[in-house]
């Protein structure tokens, strides 16, 4: 992997850079589209494409209990088994894990859990983790870590951050000890953990920085606290990772999270809300987001948005999206996702776009302000 810094904006630090993989070239900042089981749900591999996504997110829990990385192995490798042509990260199941409150035992060695699909028995350990990650084959791969809840006592945070920089140390030792498998570089980016607890998150990451890893995320945000206590924490938190290196703030989020991070020197983001929102009737536009099923727009044969430019935004009307959701048709959940991955995917465009001519923070506010004030549901 290697990531090129092109241009850091002189008011504020989002920066414009590239991102070289071994499946292509990637512009940052950028969006991945969340794949987590192999596939963008409701889009097939070259809609994904088309929609301008340079590289999708998929999951190495999920994928670990089905179909099985032994599956998947066989293949060729995740890009083989799904014919996916963009990059691919795959997130570790950390917080997949840690979500299974009920089913899980942590100790220092790693995670005792069972299977939220059958109740089968397993162990993760960040070693288990990297293997796992090996076969599946992403071009970057996230290390195992403790994700703890955002609401947890201060002593249960310390804990994790222990335990995450633990186990970052013995992933990058399992990582000089293996190769990759399927003919192409990997990459291990490392997980910042701390809360909203300033010298917590400090500490993890400057250890993690001592460590050389490839790039960083951002982790353990965007789950319950208010958008400006996760502004500050990514404030705080790019402070301290290195200029030369990518930062991803994993899990985020709007519209307006994305262009309030990237001001704040993020260059990755994933989220399922454009994916996940459009299969529910809701769509993104720069005038803030419509509820398709709503009867307003029965009779209304304008474009979704005329300044997404995306297949579904071009060729079909608010009336005839209206019409496949009420009517309960597959057509509209394929059309709404396209139209909404298009339109996260041309937003982060044109802030690169903007850092580039120099007029990110004019742009953001015009683009804040407008989504706002024309926001069906603010």
């Amino acid at each position: 992997m290697k990531f090129t810094l092109e241009k850091t904006d002189a008011r504020s630090k989002a920066r414009a850079g590239t991102l070289q993989t071994g499946h292509g070239v990637i512009s940052t900042p950028t969006f991945m589209p969340v794949g987590t089981a192999a596939t963008v749900k409701a889009l097939t591999p070259k809609q994904v494409v088309e929609t301008g996504a340079q590289m999708v997110l998929a999951n190495a829990y999920h994928l670990y209990l089905r179909p099985g990385t032994e599956v998947i192995a066989k293949a060729g490798g995740i890009h083989k088994f799904g014919n996916i042509e963009t990059s691919v990260l795959t997130d570790s199941g950390g917080y997949q894990v840690y979500s299974l409150t009920d089913l899980r035992k942590t100790t220092d060695e790693g995670v005792h859990f069972k299977s939220h699909i059958d109740g089968s028995a397993h162990f993760f350990t960040p070693e288990k983790v990297i293997e796992i990650e090996r076969a599946i084959g992403p071009d970057i791969m996230m290390v195992f870590d403790e994700c703890p809840p955002s609401n947890a006592e201060r002593e249960v945070i310390e804990r994790a951050v222990r335990r995450t920089i633990a186990w970052a140390h013995r992933s990058m030792e399992k990582l000089a000890t293996t190769s990759p498998i399927h003919g192409y570089e990997q990459s291990l980016f490392l997980i910042v953990q701390g809360g909203v607890h300033r010298d917590l998150r400090e500490r993890c990451a400057r250890e993690l920085v001592a460590m050389n890893a490839e790039g960083y995320a951002i982790g353990g945000l965007a789950v319950g606290e208010p958008n400006e206590v996760m502004y500050m924490v990514t404030d705080w938190t790019t402070d301290i990772l290195p200029v030369e290196k990518p930062r991803y703030l994993m899990g985020v989020g709007t519209p307006l999270d994305l262009v309030e991070s990237i001001a704040r020197g993020v260059d990755l983001f994933d989220c399922v809300l454009p994916t996940r929102n459009a299969r529910n009737g809701q769509l993104f536009t720069h005038d803030g987001k419509m509820n398709i099923s709503n009867a307003r727009w029965k009779n209304d044969f304008s474009p979704i948005d005329e300044e997404t430019d995306s297949y579904a935004s071009r060729n079909f009307s608010k009336a005839y999206l209206a019409h496949l959701f009420n009517s309960s048709e597959i057509l509209g959940l394929t059309l709404a996702t396209m139209h909404n991955v298009a339109f996260y995917e041309q937003l982060v465009r044109e802030a690169r776009a903007k850092i580039l001519e120099g007029i990110y923070l004019e742009w953001a506010a015009a683009f804040k302000e407008r989504y706002l004030k024309n926001n069906e549901n603010s």
